[in-house]
């Protein structure tokens, strides 16, 4: 007869309800473990970018690029950086709400401006290029009120709607990998 008793190392429940505080003591510390796996899974998300050009001038890995290499020459900081790298990791998961899905990756680690910045990019992105679409440019306007808005627009303005020039020569993906490490390693 087989043994089909959970190994010691793992909890035992069936429903959080029923958990145990002996449960959580041998799933907290897992969490550290999960975490760091975040780095390499955000650098393969961003490197399946590579093979997406969506009909844009440049992959959305470029675009990735360009964003971050422009704030890094302009001497953004590293958090900075990694906003504008992972900016659009979502654009293939779910292009209609992308902002979203890299705002979440970032939430717990990022300042309240740099996540909302990331959140709100897509609607203050609109402004360039929303008319050709039929859409009102001047959406992002709803969020005047923000104390982020014109740090989001600068986003957009200077680093964002810009990255699309395939002559431009942005760093590869490997020069932001041990700032990808760093800001996604456990922190505890």
């Amino acid at each position: 007869m087989t043994d089909t008793r959970a190994p010691a190392h793992k909890a035992t429940f069936k429903s959080f309800a029923e958990s145990t505080q002996e449960d959580w003591a041998k799933i907290v510390p897992q969490l550290a473990v999960t975490q760091s796996l975040v780095a390499d899974r955000v650098l393969d998300l961003l490197g399946h970018l590579e093979h997406d050009h969506g009909g844009f001038p440049v992959s959305r890995l470029e675009h990735s690029l360009q964003t971050a290499t422009r704030a890094e020459r302009d001497g953004r900081d590293d958090e900075y950086i990694v906003c504008a790298l992972i900016h659009d990791i979502g654009d293939t998961l779910a292009p209609y709400n992308h902002p979203a899905i890299a705002a979440d990756i970032l939430q717990p680690f990022a300042s309240e401006a740099n996540h909302w910045m990331v959140e709100h990019h897509g609607i203050f992105q609109g402004y360039y290029f929303w008319h050709h679409i039929g859409l009102d440019r001047n959406a992002r306007d709803a969020h005047a009120d923000s104390p982020y808005f014109e740090y989001t627009q600068e986003f957009c303005a200077k680093y964002d709607q810009v990255a699309f020039d395939d002559q431009y020569d942005s760093e590869p993906l490997e020069h932001f990998e041990p700032l990808v490490r760093q800001y996604f390693a456990p922190r505890w």
